[in-house]
């Protein structure tokens, strides 16, 4: 009988440094602690770089610098403004061909390493030029080792290697470096320096969990509280202003304020397909009259300057229009004036198509002469945007224009890149959808969630299905007390719905006095203003119900404190500061007395009712990106129809230069709507209007949109000189309307009230709440959220 052979027993192992053995089953050994040593405490977790988990095998490739370039130039370029250096780019392609392998184009893994290596060079670095060398505060040799540490499989993980989770751009693949933890690295959301591209403030976790309550996703921004944007020429996108605001800046800011203007529609007006050059080599052409139109038409921008040496040749110019210390007609650009004769100018939309006034911004299609004739300004004209662009002053000789237009408004769609049919769950391409212009969140990085949101929030079972109105009232006089009555009518109105259709918000704009407050009258002090405050606060009170369901917004006029105690009705300057609590003290306690004695027991989720004492002009957002109304009160029309000029019309002889100033309201919108009418409909829909009825409308629809399309061409909410309507150069950046908003409340008591739609964005006014006609009645807008439109109602009093 044969014996088994003995194994011979196992070699003793070699002593190794740490004694402690390995307690795995397949060993079979057990892991008793060593003699005279106490077990070691694991007091953190380790890091990503020390696990025993094995990582997925990357096959690496060789990846040749011109086959990534393309991919480098529109993540480190185009979104982030570097530029690579060709040494950076080699790095570049031997580390993500080494890392990522076969799936770096693919699976979008090299695009995910570009991301994050843009992030960290801009956050320890701050210089424009990547470059792989050494002595800069950043070097990329030390960001490509921190990233490997953070990979697995070829992808950037958080959770190692020197990544972070927080401020990641969630769904999109790519996280955030967190910088060593030094110079606010540590954070929760994206720094100051790029929060243009980050997550949402509005921290959305999940859906289901999340407030149904409509007035929980609404944001009022102050013009004061948004983000201070500036148009970048050379990187092509829009970056924070890092100076500290102040009301007494530097005369610089008023530069860098015209400047801005001028770069942003001059950038807006090259994204227009009339201005990109065609595919195949054609005449271009610089008429801007609509009989030779065509789809193969282009035009072309002269600079001012170099208008020099061609006299007689046609011309298309973009300037801002201003006024010589002459008298006469400047039209300016960063390269310099010139004088400007409009004796045979039309407007290419109609003579009531649109305003144009000094400090707008403008077309003008023409012939430049020379000065051999005797004409020009003279080199003596000062303050135009040449000058203060710092390239050359007023030039001799004069242009003399045929046409003149508007730059054409951009679509919001267009500006943000997000298609007219796009789905909620399609994301934003192109445009500046990374671009976060309030400071909640861009387009493309929280716009396809919020507006999945909305439909949650406002599906047919929701309990709030039917609370997608906002009440807009204008110019109520509190002192007057016939305002009080018709407040008390419309809030009756409103206060007898169910809570499920009470409004979102009542947003009330100034003047709340008839007469300039604190301006030194004897029924304007400081105690008769805060009367006014305290009967509102009592026609509030007796309307529980509806304070406790909705956000009253009230946004201040002129004559409101505390700028009209200096300016005495003028026109104050703008954006401006809310009414003082001072005055409002009345009003807040009604509110707070309301909401104490709603019991919320059973709908804990539900928004209490607030007032909100908001700046002029005012911003309030709707989940996020997805809808942005401005508020703005001022006398836009009047002050339109004061400084604007004057077109002859073709069949009257004129003699001499025919633009003037204004000086006193005329009846030229009595004539009809031009023509050449364009996108512009009295209620939601966007197609043109039939020139066979334009003639039938009335001078009240004529004047509203010959008000909107001025100023949504513009893009601006005061595009007048200083002189007329001052700004804050510092907080210019609110008064912009690029990307057009949504909606726009253009709350202008010299105007008939209106509800249309231009370009996409639904233009409001809702006039006096108290109107004088054949009787007395009270007028308001009623704003409905999901289809976009106002419509204006009207209740006798």
């Amino acid at each position: 009988m044969e014996t088994e052979p003995q194994l011979p027993p196992p070699p003793t192992p070699l002593p190794l440094k740490d004694p402690i053995p390995s307690s795995s089953p397949a060993f079979a050994t057990p892991a008793p602690p060593p003699p005279n040593r106490q077990p070691r405490q694991l007091t953190r977790t380790l890091p990503l770089t020390t696990t025993a988990a094995p990582r997925p095998n990357v096959l690496p490739i060789l990846l040749p610098p011109p086959t990534l370039r393309p991919h480098a130039v529109r993540i480190l370029t185009k979104k982030h403004g570097l530029n690579v250096q060709t040494s950076a780019l080699t790095a570049l392609a031997t580390f993500i061909g080494r890392h990522c392998g076969t799936g770096w184009r693919e699976e979008g893994l090299g695009e995910q390493v570009l991301e994050e290596v843009a992030r960290m060079w801009k956050r320890q670095s701050g210089d424009v030029i990547v470059r792989d060398e050494e002595g800069g505060p950043a070097t990329l040799k030390g960001i490509l080792k921190t990233l490997e540490g953070g990979m697995v499989g070829g992808r950037v993980v958080s959770g190692g290697g020197g990544l972070s989770r927080q401020g990641s751009l969630v769904g999109q693949g790519s996280g955030q470096l967190d910088g060593g933890g030094g110079g606010g690295g540590g954070r929760g959301r994206i720094g100051e320096r790029q929060s243009s591209f980050g997550m949402s403030k509005l921290e959305v976790e999940d859906e289901e969990d999340e407030s149904r309550d409509p007035r929980a996703w609404m944001k009022v921004i102050g013009a004061f509280e948004q983000p201070r944007l500036v148009y970048n020429v050379g990187k092509k996108h829009f970056e924070h202003i890092q100076t500290p605001p102040s009301l007494f800046p530097p005369p610089s800011h008023k530069t860098a304020f015209f400047r801005n203007r001028y770069n942003l529609i001059h950038a807006r007006l090259l994204r227009n397909e009339s201005f990109q050059p065609p595919t195949l080599q054609t005449q271009p052409r610089h008429s801007l009259s609509r009989s030779d139109s065509s789809l193969s038409q282009n035009y072309t921008i002269t600079p001012i300057a170099n208008l020099l040496g061609r006299s007689g040749s046609s011309h298309l110019l973009l300037g801002l229009l201003t006024r010589s210390p002459t008298g006469g007609l400047l039209l300016t650009d960063l390269t310099g004036g010139i004088g400007l004769s409009l004796q045979h100018a039309q407007p290419t939309v109609g003579i009531d198509g649109a305003w144009f006034c000094p400090g707008m911004i403008v077309l003008v299609d023409g012939i430049y002469e020379e000065d051999s004739q005797g004409y020009g300004a003279g080199s003596s004209a000062s303050g135009t945007l040449g000058d203060i662009g710092g390239v050359g002053g007023t030039i001799g000789g004069r242009f003399v224009a045929f046409s003149i237009a508007h730059p054409p408004a951009e679509r919001r769609n267009s500006s943000l890149g997000v298609p007219d049919t796009m789905d909620a769950a399609q994301g934003a391409h192109g445009g500046f959808g990374w671009t976060d212009f309030l400071g909640l969140g861009s387009e493309r990085a929280v716009g396809s969630r919020m507006r999945k949101m909305q439909q949650l929030v406002y599906e047919t079972q929701a309990p709030h299905a039917g609370n997608n109105k906002i009440v807009v009232l204008g110019e109520i006089e509190l002192d007057v007390p016939r305002s009080l009555q018709a407040l008390r009518k419309i809030l009756g109105m409103y206060a007898e719905l169910n809570v499920s259709q009470m409004p979102v918000s009542i947003v009330v704009l100034g003047n709340f006095v008839r007469h300039a407050a604190l301006a030194g009258g004897a029924s304007s002090g400081s105690i008769e203003y805060k009367e006014c405050f305290d009967a509102l606060a009592s026609v509030l009170a007796e309307y529980p119900q509806l304070l406790r369901n909705t956000t009253f917004v009230f946004v201040p006029g002129d004559n409101d404190p505390w700028a009209s105690a200096f300016s005495a009705g003028a026109a104050t300057p703008v954006p401006r500061q809310a009414v003082p609590d001072i005055f409002t003290s009345r009003v807040r306690r009604v509110f707070a007395e309301a909401n104490r004695e709603g019991d919320r027991g059973k709908d804990a989720k539900t928004t209490e009712g607030q007032v909100v004492w908001a700046s002029n002009p005012v911003r309030i957002s709707l989940f996020g990106p997805t809808e942005e109304i401005v508020f703005f009160r001022d006398d836009t029309s009047g002050r339109l129809r004061r400084t604007c000029i004057n077109f002859e019309t073709k069949d009257e002889e004129t003699e001499g230069p025919t633009q003037r100033v204004q000086s006193e309201a005329n009846d030229e919108l009595a004539s009809g709507v031009p023509q050449g009418e364009e996108a512009m409909d009295t209620d939601s829909s966007h197609e043109n209007i039939n020139p066979t009825f334009q003639d039938s409308l009335s001078s009240s629809v004529v004047a509203a949109r010959k008000l909107v399309r001025t100023i949504l061409d513009q893009s601006h909410l005061s595009p007048f000189p200083l002189s007329t309507r001052p700004v804050l150069w510092d907080y210019s950046s609110s008064l912009h309307l690029y990307p057009l908003p949504s909606t726009l409340v253009l709350a202008d008591s010299e105007a008939p009230p209106f509800a249309l739609t231009y370009e996409g964005c639904h233009a409001m006014n809702p006039g006096k709440m108290v109107r004088d006609g054949k009787g007395k009645t009270a007028g308001w807008i009623e704003y409905n959220i999901m289809e976009r439109k106002g419509e204006v109602k009207e209740i006798a009093l």
